[in-house]
């Protein structure tokens, strides 16, 4: 084992939060800031990192993806459910769909009403979110949006005909039209924000990680594997990690853990925090117990329904291999063409059902009909809707399996386990093919590939979601914020401490309490980014105390039929 220099802060994992943290806690130059990092490098030249539409191909790659998957599924006939997990700098925000969605303020509030969480409502999150943007696609006077961060966002455009047919069709089923899923009003459909600029993924790693490397007090490491967090006592004061076949041990002020929802539960274990009875039975000396770690597992599951199109307008035919050379040329020439963008241009948010205060559906709008993992459906032309409910009451739990750090974890999610989740599945599918059957789309609409039309029950539609459904890669809350006094709760939401622990933190989506109703890279941009200020001891921001769209309160509501 060799003994290395020592830093201030070690911030364990270079995907989205480490990224933000490693430019903000570096920023002022009094601090001597360490990335480990266990994947490899985002080079520059590296395609299916950089080009936005090579997205399906690093996911199931083991230089790109750690590859993990759950336990059988109690309630999806045992499937093991396959979990991209980004495996190189910039994490999953390298390997994602690069949606930026903020998720609804009702979500924030509903974070801030729990005990302690009162500075994570929405008008405190909402100058984080500003902060870390600059929203291209909105007006530079809009009071929500940001005009100036390091993460660049285009909007849509969401030229292609079948994009407005979707939302004409959304709006004859009694649905509302939105201008920005991110601004005042998210319920409704229209135009995505995206991480792309001028043709290129722009990862959390290339936005705030990259730029802040030649400062001479942040050192980034790859292929720098953490195997354990060393104590005295209960105080952190370095890590054990893997590097070119040798152990090292550094020493650190502080200690930060960003490395997700799966691996920062992981490593708290195999470091002796956790249940204890549980760390016991596997040989591991708990250092503090702490019951919460790994618990809560959340996430959004989702399923693709595909449809022929009649019409020679949807992107189908530029996944023919032999038009990929050309494609490619496209992008490498000029960062134009097919390749230049994630195709998840546009889509929508609902409530289901008259039960729900906000949007509890979320749907994906795509010019074509492919599964995520590039499998396409047999049609010369068509697309596709990715649906799924947004805040399932289902919940699942993660353990290690023993001592070794290279096992993957235990983890089930128990998706379709409550009534509830049950119930908004059918709606989901119901809710999709109401829209699908308007006039607006009507055009293009030859016929529903899957899971079509022998799939009519409530019963069919559950044993359809339980066969063919996937993860929509959010998982999350599995540390989650919250005060000591609440015995699941590992993280302290004033200091991002562990809770019984000194110089250790937690900060990425593992210590969010709650999962938020679309995709997850924005909020835990946003995490990060007030978890810089927390950390550093700086005043936070103002809270923004903003008005924004709420069903039975505004005027907007007139017309609104469903939803």
């Amino acid at each position: 084992m060799t003994n290395t220099n020592n830093y201030d802060i070690v911030i364990i994992g270079g995907g989205s939060a480490g990224s933000v943290l490693g430019n903000r806690l570096s920023e002022d130059g009094t601090r001597n800031v360490l990335v480990l990092e266990a994947g490899r490098s985002d080079f520059s030249w590296d395609l299916l990192i950089q080009m936005p539409a090579a997205l399906p191909f690093p996911a199931g790659k083991s230089l790109y993806d750690w590859k993990y998957e759950t336990a059988p599924e109690p309630y999806m006939k045992g499937r093991r459910v396959k979990h991209a997990r980004g495996k190189v700098l910039g994490g999953s925000s390298s390997i994602n769909g690069m949606i930026y969605q903020r998720g609804n303020p009702m979500d924030y509030e509903r974070w801030g009403a729990d005990t302690g969480m009162e500075t994570w409502d929405f008008k405190h999150c909402l100058p984080y979110f500003k902060r870390l943007e600059t929203a291209l696609g909105s007006e530079p006077d809009d009071e929500y949006r940001g005009h100036d961060g390091p993460l660049k966002l285009e909007r849509g455009p969401a030229k292609n005909p079948l994009f407005e047919a979707f939302f004409n069709a959304a709006v004859e089923a009694g649905y509302s039209r939105t201008p920005d899923v991110n601004g005042f009003r998210q319920e409704g459909f229209g135009p995505f924000d995206k991480h792309v600029y001028k043709g290129r993924r722009l990862s959390a790693s290339r936005a705030y990680l990259h730029p802040a490397m030649k400062r001479k007090n942040l050192t980034v490491k790859t292929r720098a594997f953490v195997q354990s967090i060393d104590f005295d006592g209960t105080r952190a004061n370095g890590v054990t990690y893997r590097r070119n076949g040798k152990t090292h041990k550094i020493n650190a002020g502080e200690v930060i853990l960003s490395g997700g929802a799966i691996n920062t539960p992981q490593l708290l274990q195999l470091s002796g925090v956790g249940d204890a009875e549980h760390l016991r039975s596997l040989g591991i000396e708990p250092v503090v117990d702490l019951p919460g770690v790994g618990e809560n597992l959340q996430d959004h599951l989702e399923a693709y329904i595909q449809y022929a199109c009649p019409k020679p307008v949807s992107e189908q035919p530029n996944l023919n291999k032999a038009k990929m050379p050309w494609i490619g040329l496209q992008w490498l020439l000029g960062r134009k063409g097919p390749a230049a963008t994630n195709h998840f241009e546009g889509g929508g948010f609902v409530r289901s059902n008259e039960d729900v205060d906000y949007p509890n559906l979320m749907f994906h709008f795509l010019p074509l009909a492919v599964r995520y993992d590039g499998q396409k459906a047999e049609t010369k032309h068509g697309f596709q809707v990715h649906v799924g409910p947004m805040y399932s009451d289902a919940r699942g739990s993660l353990k290690i399996r023993s001592k070794d750090p290279k096992e993957h974890p235990d983890m089930v999610y128990n998706y379709l386990s409550t009534d509830q989740d049950k119930r908004e599945w059918i709606e989901a599918v119901k809710v999709t093919r109401e829209i699908m059957s308007q006039p607006a789309i009507a055009p293009y609409n030859s016929g529903e590939i899957s899971p079509g039309p022998s799939v009519k029950t409530d019963e069919e539609i559950l044993e359809w979601v339980a066969k063919d459904a996937e993860t929509a890669l959010h998982p999350s809350c599995t540390a989650k914020m919250g005060p000591a006094s609440d015995p699941m709760a590992v993280v302290d939401p004033e200091t991002m401490k562990v809770h019984g622990l000194e110089n250790l933190r937690v900060v990425d989506a593992s210590a969010m309490p709650y999962v938020t109703n679309g995709n997850i890279h924005a909020p835990v941009l946003m995490l990060a980014e007030k978890a810089a200020d927390l950390i550093l001891g700086r005043k936070p921001l103002d809270p923004i105390d903003a008005d924004f769209y709420r069903h039975g309160v505004h005027p907007a509501d007139a017309g609104t039929v469903k939803g």
